[in-house]
């Protein structure tokens, strides 16, 4: 993954660390890689990387072993996605039912619209 400009690089630190997390390449009890190798692998400053790790150790997806280095925490997936999920609902889904009011759609045609969505099929002018 590539940083970008879009947000802090040490979020996306995070973010590229709990992407892994949830795709199983870093597993529960497992080392992730040191401040000095991602500070290496995306030639950022390593205090810029110890930020975005220390921020996960905060949330406790991550804890650090003395003299060894950073591990993913029991629970970690789990608490990845709930905090995902509420992060989720709050940007999308309550922007979707705002917009969804403010246009006279109804939850029924709301849900067809996701089932389309799902399907691949598109949606046609007038038919929702």
């Amino acid at each position: 993954m590539r940083l970008n400009d879009e947000k802090s690089i040490y979020l996306q630190i995070g973010q590229m660390i709990e992407d892994s997390i949830l795709r199983g390449i870093f597993l529960e009890e497992e080392r992730v890689p040191s401040t000095n190798e991602l500070a290496r692998l995306y030639s950022i400053n390593p205090a810029t990387a110890a930020k975005g790790v220390n921020l996960l150790v905060e949330q406790g997806i991550l804890y650090k072993k003395r003299g060894i280095g950073m591990f993913v925490s029991r629970g970690a997936v789990e608490k990845i996605r709930e905090t995902r999920k509420a992060g989720f609902y709050e940007q999308f889904v309550v922007n979707l039912i705002t917009e969804a009011k403010a246009l006279g759609i109804t939850k029924e045609e709301l849900v067809e619209m996701i089932r389309k969505a799902e399907s691949g099929r598109p949606i046609e002018k007038g038919a929702v």
